[in-house]
């Protein structure tokens, strides 16, 4: 009876009589396990330390634009704020009694042309810009716009005078108009050979200007912001 009670008894396995293959087995997949958690919790830190940089990255790019338009702006605004000093330093520099030469405004003749006025004052025309069709250059001496004609004559010789005529000046229209060969007076009519400018005076015609009161150089026809000033009075209704 006792023998046949150990053989039941070696027939049923307790679960703490494990084989050791067994425990190894169980060991190692508890292992891998672990193993595996490991590796998805440091696939996730990596995925969130990849995140993290390119959120740094994108950060740092967007100051950068920041920084950059900031620059732009500030670089922009001290250009504009030089640019402005300078058009006020140019019309500061403009006093009530300067002397300019201007390109021709509303009143001016159809054929202004630009004359350069050097820190004396003076009226320079240059040579390279008279042909026989008669040219008008415009000079403001304290508010008073003058104007004087330069044209070519037939033999080459360069004649200057007063846009304004000696006998119909205080009119307001006493001044001419190039039609064809002749300056026309637009207060009486007058027609004027445009080849007679600086030969003939008195009478309906421009007032002229003789060398003794320029001076011409292989380059230029300088006229002296002094005689200029003299003859302010011949304008001072001109065209108004």
């Amino acid at each position: 009876m006792v023998l046949g009670s150990l053989c039941f008894a070696k027939k049923i396995k307790s679960p703490y009589n494990l084989h050791s293959n067994e425990l190894l087995y169980i060991s190692q997949l508890g292992e891998e396990n672990n193993m595996m958690e490991n590796k998805m919790e440091k696939n996730k830190m990596e995925k969130n330390k990849i995140g993290q940089n390119q959120t740094n990255k994108s950060n740092k790019n967007m100051k950068l634009l920041i920084g950059l338009g900031l620059a732009i702006i500030v670089i922009l605004a001290v250009v504009l704020t030089a640019i402005g000093k300078g058009n006020k330093q140019e019309a500061n520099n403009v006093q009530p009694g300067s002397t300019q030469a201007q390109l021709a405004g509303g009143s001016a003749s159809p054929d202004s042309t630009q004359a350069q006025v050097p820190a004396s004052g003076d009226l320079v025309i240059p040579l390279s810009g008279i042909a026989e069709k008669a040219s008008f250059y415009q000079y403001s001496v304290n508010g008073t716009k003058l104007e004087v004609i330069a044209i070519k004559a037939p033999d080459g010789s360069i004649r200057t005078a007063f846009n304004t005529c000696q006998v119909c000046y205080s009119s307001g229209k006493g001044y001419y108009v190039q039609q064809g060969d002749n300056l026309v007076c637009q207060n009486c009519g007058n027609r004027f050979k445009a080849n007679q400018v600086e030969v003939s005076k008195g009478g309906c015609n421009p007032v002229p200007i003789f060398d003794a009161d320029k001076t011409v150089d292989g380059t230029n026809i300088t006229i002296s912001k002094t005689y200029l000033e003299k003859s302010r009075a011949i304008f001072a209704n001109w065209k108004s």
